[in-house]
């Protein structure tokens, strides 16, 4: 039958990606994140159907049970791996792609509230293959390309491209193709101190520009130096002549 391919397709996925795993036996009996798959699954049939209530007070018990709150109305691929899962959390209209990996912690939510839900995606989509680390947030509908890496503690608010790494809060790549991906315009990191980035950035140009056409300033500066030099050499000189006051 179907569902007992599926369920053994998940169950080798799982001793594929996971080193923890010893066992088929023990994934199935101590994988919090693949039992919350399985359930999800009874909860979106349910939900497809019109049995909302019902669909909704069931995956209540299983987060309860498991850690992880998937939203019955989410859409899930194949060989989803929610590693520990405690904390896990899944928008209901988020679409999570196949052979993805999740750890504990992480957030595919929304942002902000809307009076028409059921019309409107408002939670994040990742493609084949994605990873995203343990606290990360994957926030609004946004899309994460396909085998894109997602930091731990990272806060990702736009759309990353396919083959990408990125980290921070909020999340920027760093790496994309195999490539390491330096950032030279402050406008590009999107932060709470990229304002004063910028506008150091743009201080330091305008005196750069002013040292550069400041020339005569300089050599005014170089004509009162030697000035206070010929000074002191005439001081020096006076010495030899005028009595200082000694004997007095």
């Amino acid at each position: 039958m179907e569902w007992l391919a599926r369920i053994r397709e998940d169950i080798d996925s799982v001793i594929k990606r996971d080193p923890a795993a010893q066992s088929r036996l023990q994934v199935l009996v101590c994988s919090p994140g693949l039992q919350a798959v399985w359930a999800h699954r009874f909860h979106h049939w349910l939900w497809m159907r019109g049995w909302r209530l019902t669909a909704r007070i069931l995956s209540q018990m299983t987060r309860f049970w498991t850690g992880v709150e998937i939203h019955p109305g989410a859409l899930l691929g194949r060989r989803l791996l929610i590693d520990h899962g405690m904390g896990v959390v899944i928008g209901e209209t988020a679409i999570v792609g196949s052979d993805v990996t999740l750890y504990q912690g992480v957030t595919l939510g929304g942002t902000g509230s809307h009076s028409d839900h059921s019309s409107r995606k408002r939670h994040p989509t990742l493609c084949d293959g994605v990873f995203v680390g343990n606290n990360a947030n994957i926030l609004g509908d946004i899309t994460i390309g396909e085998n894109s890496r997602v930091g731990a503690g990272s806060v990702v608010l736009r759309d990353v491209p396919p083959n990408s790494t990125v980290v921070g809060v909020p999340a920027h790549i760093i790496y994309r193709n195999g490539q390491r991906v330096l950032i030279t315009d402050p406008h590009e990191v999107k932060d709470p101190l990229s304002d004063a980035l910028i506008a150091l950035a743009e201080r330091v140009e305008q005196l750069e520009a002013m040292v550069g056409r400041g020339t005569g300033e300089q050599d005014s500066f170089r004509a009162e130096d030697q000035e206070r030099a010929d000074y002191r050499k005439e001081v020096e000189k006076l010495r030899d002549y005028v009595s200082m006051g000694e004997g007095i």
